[in-house]
């Protein structure tokens, strides 16, 4: 069985546990953070062993999942060194921003490092995940990576690791633009006199469908968008609505920034070295 240890246990490592306690039991899972109330209740809910160091929940993996925030890897790395120099376990990290050339030095080199930015949907499954490796990179530890991520929903290599900020910016922060949006419908039917419930059951159900026909890929969204829309008809307004207010430059826009943050972090951490 796989060993598979996770350092730190935020929100996008609880959600990546989730979904692979549920889809892979050829993983052992072991996880470590400072928060002993968070490994308590990952350890109760999914059956992972809680471990007390950085360097134990290390000492015995075949893989390792970095899921720290980008400005504490380094001191994670440093913390697990001399264990993982030993080990010699294929190395993962989630953190947006942190390049893996940075991440094998703070690791004394000559490790495999993967790049993935998955999203919150894993929790359930549902997750994109986007992936890199460099070249030195084995087919077999591309191999693994790909399976674990493929438990909690599906995944793409990308060729470069620049590509990783736009995958940041599309599908890693890309289900906070659609809770956005989803609320926003819920506030406005509320506000047309629909209750909650039945406005939240509208919404997320609508959601649902859309996603799923889109994702079918008989047609692109600009074409299922035209189906909807007559002429004339009431979708029609609220597209012309959204047209007037510059819907598409706000969405570009904010994109665009969610990806030079994602540089600028990098370019944050290399500044330090």
């Amino acid at each position: 069985m796989t060993q598979l240890a996770f350092i730190g246990a935020g929100n996008m490592a609880s959600c990546i546990v989730a979904g692979l306690s549920a889809q892979a039991p050829w993983a052992d899972i072991s996880i470590a953070d400072h928060n002993p109330e968070k490994l308590a209740y990952l350890a109760q809910t999914y059956g992972v062993k809680p471990a007390t160091t950085n360097q134990l929940a290390v000492a015995s993996a075949d893989v390792v999942i970095l899921s720290v925030k980008p400005q504490a890897m380094k001191v994670a790395c440093l913390e697990i060194r001399d264990a993982v120099q030993r080990r010699r376990p294929l190395i993962v990290t989630v953190a947006a921003g942190v390049e893996t050339a940075q991440v094998s030095a703070w690791l004394g080199g000559n490790v495999s490092v993967i790049r993935a930015m998955p999203n919150i949907p894993a929790q359930v499954q549902q997750g994109m995940t986007g992936l890199y490796a460099a070249d030195s990179v084995s087919a077999a530890d591309k191999a693994v990576a790909s399976q674990i991520f493929a438990a909690v929903g599906a995944s793409i290599w990308v060729p470069n690791e620049h590509d990783m900020h736009a995958i940041t910016a599309v599908s890693g922060s890309g289900p906070a633009y659609f809770f956005m949006f989803m609320e926003a419908m819920h506030q406005a039917a509320v506000s047309m006199g629909l209750d909650s419930q039945s406005a939240m059951q509208l919404v997320t159900q609508t959601a649902l469908g859309a996603a799923t026909m889109a994702q079918s890929g008989d047609l692109s969204p600009a074409a299922l968008r035209q189906q909807v829309t007559s002429p004339k008809g009431t979708t029609e307004q609220a597209i012309i609505s959204f047209e007037h207010d510059g819907l598409r430059t706000m969405v570009q826009q904010a994109m665009i920034a969610c990806a030079k943050r994602s540089e600028s972090i990098a370019e944050e951490l290399r500044s330090k070295e």
